[in-house]
Parts: C-alpha cells; structure tokens; sequence
C-alpha cells in the first residue's frame, strides 16, 4: 500500500518537517518505492514535484526538504505500485482543473472492477485505478455543480458520498485539496493532528529529528496534518474510522459535516 500525507494551514506554512519523516518511508524505514510526489499550493496557483525513484533516493525529494515552500494546502504520496508501471505519469498526486481550480488528489488502496468507470471529459493519462477513480470523481462533480457550488461542505459531503461507492470496489484511502480545502476520507487508516498555540516540540518516528514548533510559528498559527500512519511519537494524533471522513479549510477541522 501507499502513504498519503496532507497539510491545511491558515497562514502559509512549510511541511519540511513532516515531509522528511514520510520521505523515510519511500524506500527506507518503509516499502513504498515505486514513486512520489508533492503538491504545494500557493494563491490561485500550486506547482507539484514527482519522481518515480524512492523518495529515500530521490535528489528533487531532497530539494523539496530543504525548500522551504510556504502554503496553505499541501498534499503528498509515496507509492507501492499495484496497478500500473512505475513510471512519471503514474506518480501521484494527479492535478486537474474544475471550475477554474486546481484539483489534486491522492490515493492510497487497490480497487477492482475499475474500468468502466464513467470519466466523460476528464481522461487519465497514466494507467492507474487510482487516476481513473479521480477523473470519475471530477466528472460525477462536473455532471452534478456545472457551475461552482454555494455550499462547499455541502458539495465535500457528496464527494464523501462517491468515495464510499469506490471504497466498495475496494480499500479507498483519499486526498483531495482545491487549495483552501483538504478532504481526508478513510477506507482503513488515515490519521490526523492540529497543531495551535502553545506549540510544543515533535520528534519523528522515522528519523531522529527534533523540531520546537514555537520557534517557527506566531500563537495565531493553526496547521492541520493528515497522514496514513503518525508521524511523529510524542503527540497525539486521531485516528479517522474507516467509512468515515474529515474535511479542513485553512487549518480548521470543519465540524458537523
């Protein structure tokens, strides 16, 4: 299986931190080898970085941990191929435009009978289930809101609606971000934390790296993480139930959905 790993912040923040202990896992302390990527959003626009090496390996990987990128909305994935070549346009996230947004999903699971998904205008370019089960997603949403819906936790909560069909084709764990929403649905295991004021420090459990997040932040911070399995041992992260899904806008849990 795969990793995800997701970031929802109020004010532009970098995920460096978080990122080096998943890119561990990409061919180090984990099996996900076959590829990863990264997307940043900043403003209107996001810029995405993808390698089919193992993170752990990866001179970009290394790049992206010592850039700092500042963002409100961050998603990432390590792969383990199931369905598809390791190669470039298999890598997730996948990035596609509705409503005059960038769209970027990641996908952690397997599923069956895939294939005659209706993905009408929104065509995968790579041969995954995973891609195919975005552009059925985008497509169902395109039929559904022609123009941009008024009520976006409305509109997050039919999308939970689509991601439970796919979960019965199989183990469908989801991000999904238009850059000020992060989606997070669980099929088997996605956790989550919110770091605000008074901020302590975190070590990975991946490597043996300390940060004191009161040294980079301001007390109006607010900074959300969702990744598959914790990250970090001296916190406490939730774990989201399978079937169930979290939505973040700018850092806030948003509750009651």
């Amino acid at each position: 299986m795969c990793e995800l790993l997701g970031m929802s912040a109020n004010i532009p923040t970098d995920i460096c931190f978080s990122f080096s202990g998943l890119v561990q896992r990409g061919g180090g302390t984990g099996p996900h080898k076959d590829g990863w990527g990264i997307t940043f959003y900043e403003g209107k626009g996001c810029r995405t970085f993808k390698d089919p090496l193992p993170s752990i390996h990866s001179p970009i990987a290394r790049l992206v941990q010592e850039y700092p990128i500042k963002s409100h909305s961050v998603v990432a994935h390590i792969r383990q191929a199931n369905r598809g070549n390791v190669s470039l346009e298999n890598t997730h996230p996948f990035t596609r435009e509705l409503w005059g947004r960038h769209w970027t999903y990641a996908h952690n699971g397997q599923l069956s009978d895939y294939e005659d998904l209706d993905t009408g205008s929104f065509r995968p370019v790579g041969e995954t289930d995973s891609e195919k089960a975005f552009c059925w997603i985008l497509h169902k949403l395109a039929t559904r809101y022609p123009a941009p819906p008024e009520d976006w936790p409305a509109m997050f909560s039919y999308i939970a609606t689509l991601a439970a069909e796919l979960r019965e084709k199989g183990v469908f764990n989801m991000l999904l971000s238009d850059g000020r929403y992060l989606m997070a649905y669980c099929s088997t295991h996605l956790h989550w934390i919110t770091r605000r004021a008074p901020f302590g420090k975190a070590t990975l459990l991946d490597q043996d790296v300390e940060i004191d997040f009161q040294q980079h932040t301001t007390p109006q911070d607010i900074v959300s993480v969702v990744a598959t399995q914790p990250l970090t041992g001296n916190e406490t992260w939730h774990r989201i139930v399978p079937g169930e899904w979290v939505l973040f806008c700018l850092g806030e849990r948003q509750e009651g959905l």
